[in-house]
């Protein structure tokens, strides 16, 4: 009898125990983000307790985390993206991924937002702005929300910049036509030319995330690799960009097309 209640009092307690782990895991697994600063875009508005231009080099600089766990950014100069981790009590962990390597004017803000990358592991809401510090020390950055309008997609964009794998220069691969990207109205629609046969389908646009549906195209013969690296580049896409009147689109970390609104 002695020896069934010492069964049963080990077989309460691996229960127990067994109920304890998977509460934990349960609790681990929910650890939540912060939708609250997530999906959304903001504008680098101080840093490092100096105040930030609305435009720097003429372009806005911001921030942007992603649903997946990856951020974008801009200090007015290159583009940076890479990977972020939300921790408990409000804490967060930026990995550095790949930027651009332009040489601006100004680039306080850009150093600024690399210095935030490296040490922030901490970040608070003060009054609709995004507030991010390293432990209880000052803010190393400030961001207010702005809208994502994906009507600034709309309209004819010209291709001036593509990365070719094979190393051909731009002028190289359109020497004559430049490809154009035409967004219709509500963006649910995309046309154009890309250099050689016109092309239309569908898109589908989430925040920052873009992904184009198989294009239907015309079937012109002509020389040169311009239109191959066009349509293969489009398929690669996964994050857009819009700086005033200049479209970027964006292969994970790294910006493998450019274009201008005509």
């Amino acid at each position: 009898m002695k020896t069934i209640m010492t069964k049963m009092k080990w077989s309460y307690a691996v229960v127990a125990l067994l109920l304890l782990a998977n509460s934990c895991a349960v609790k681990k697994s929910a650890e939540p983000g912060s939708p609250e600063i997530i999906g959304k875009k903001w504008q680098l508005i101080e840093v490092e307790g100096n105040p930030v231009a609305e435009k720097v080099n003429g372009k806005m600089p911001y921030l942007e985390l992603d649903t997946t766990g990856r951020y974008t950014a801009n200090g007015g100069c290159n583009g940076i993206g890479g990977t972020y981790e939300m921790k408990k009590n409000n804490g967060i962990e930026f990995s550095r991924g790949m930027s651009t390597m332009m040489a601006c004017m100004d680039m306080s803000a850009e150093q600024g937002l690399q210095n935030l990358f490296e040490k922030a592991d901490r970040y608070r809401m003060e009054n609709d702005l995004l507030v991010f510090a390293q432990g209880n020390g000052a803010p190393l950055a400030i961001f207010k929300q702005v809208s994502n309008k994906n009507s600034a997609l709309e309209g004819t964009w010209e291709l001036d910049y593509v990365m070719d794998p094979k190393g051909n220069s731009f002028d190289q691969l359109y020497p004559g036509r430049k490809p154009t990207l035409v967004f219709e109205k509500g963006i649910a629609r995309v046309s154009g030319n890309n250099s050689c046969n016109n092309f239309s389908g569908s898109v589908t646009i989430e925040n920052h995330h873009i992904r184009f549906a198989p294009l239907a195209m015309t079937k012109m013969a002509c020389p040169g690799d311009g239109e191959r690296v066009f349509m293969q580049s489009l398929e690669k896409v996964t994050i857009f960009d819009v700086q005033d009147d200049v479209l970027h689109f964006i292969m994970d970390d790294i910006a493998i097309m450019r274009f201008k609104k005509k």
